[in-house]
């Protein structure tokens, strides 16, 4: 077992409602002596589709000791009640942006002659009905059509895409492919005055936090993006202090997992704002 997150139910809170049950399709919940429990480490994703549904609070999310998840097990749990949960699944993973789940999802269904529900053509990433914070915008043609147009000392954003952060940038977006990817740790663009022009010109953003977020996610996110599309180039811009150098070897990693040959370049930011 690895620690990954998964859901804590405060049983002192819970007052046996069952209003998670319903919102939790991978099936992880049940009511067992007038309390929700959460029946199996192997059905929960740790996304917290439930959180919201609790009026108690009882509901959070923590890091721990799990069994990984396992989709084709939650799949196989899934199918036995029916269309409308397995369309609640199939849109639980579209909204969170989980393609490789979801994947996972309708190749269980097509390889055991499951019918497909009205939902599996769907596509992880492309169309977005969850947080607005998280919908796919691939700003690059906007670039285009500016041109260069009049002369200015005006600073213009080079950001061609959004979101990047790594958690909520879709695994399948069209934007990846031929993409010279620039993956920063978040505190680079405001120690490096010069980020936008001589780092971002040109790439697609992912950022995050190699101290505070978790490897163990990102590792199998970045892993999924590099082999999954036509990667060009990959930078990685951190700082120089010591937790920052968390994701030269996962990236690596990837690169290799990936056995393509993309060029790969280090870049350290001191904290003065300087490029080494």
């Amino acid at each position: 077992m690895a620690k990954r997150k998964i859901i804590n139910i405060d049983v002192e809170k819970c007052n046996g409602c069952g209003d998670c049950i319903p919102n939790c399709p991978e099936g992880a919940i049940q009511l067992i002596d007038g309390k929700a429990r959460l029946i199996s480490d192997l059905f929960c994703d740790g996304l917290g589709a439930c959180i919201g549904h609790c009026p108690q609070g009882a509901i959070n999310i923590e890091e721990r000791e799990a069994e990984a998840y396992d989709e084709k097990k939650v799949m196989a749990n899934i199918v036995k009640h029916g269309k409308n949960t397995i369309v609640a699944h199939l849109k639980h993973l579209q909204d969170h942006d989980q393609a490789a789940y979801f994947k996972e999802a309708v190749a269980y269904l097509k390889e055991n002659g499951i019918e497909d529900p009205g939902a599996a053509h769907l596509h992880a990433g492309h169309g977005h009905s969850g947080c607005p914070g998280a919908r796919v915008i691939d700003m690059q043609s906007e670039r285009k059509s500016q041109g260069s147009g009049e002369v200015t000392h005006k600073a213009v954003s080079e950001l061609r895409t959004w979101p990047v952060q790594i958690m909520l940038a879709p695994i399948s977006a069209p934007y990846f492919n031929g993409a010279d990817l620039l993956i920063a740790a978040d505190c680079v663009p405001f120690a490096y005055p010069d980020f936008h022009s001589h780092l971002l010109r040109g790439k697609i953003l992912l950022i995050g936090c190699p101290k505070l977020d978790d490897l163990s996610v990102y590792k199998e996110k970045i892993k999924a993006i590099i082999s999954g599309n036509d990667i060009k180039s990959v930078t990685y811009a951190h700082m120089e202090v010591p937790c920052c150098f968390g994701l030269i070897s996962i990236i690596e990693e990837a690169i290799k997992h990936s056995d393509k040959k993309i060029p790969f370049e280090d870049v350290t930011i001191t904290i003065r704002g300087q490029r080494r």
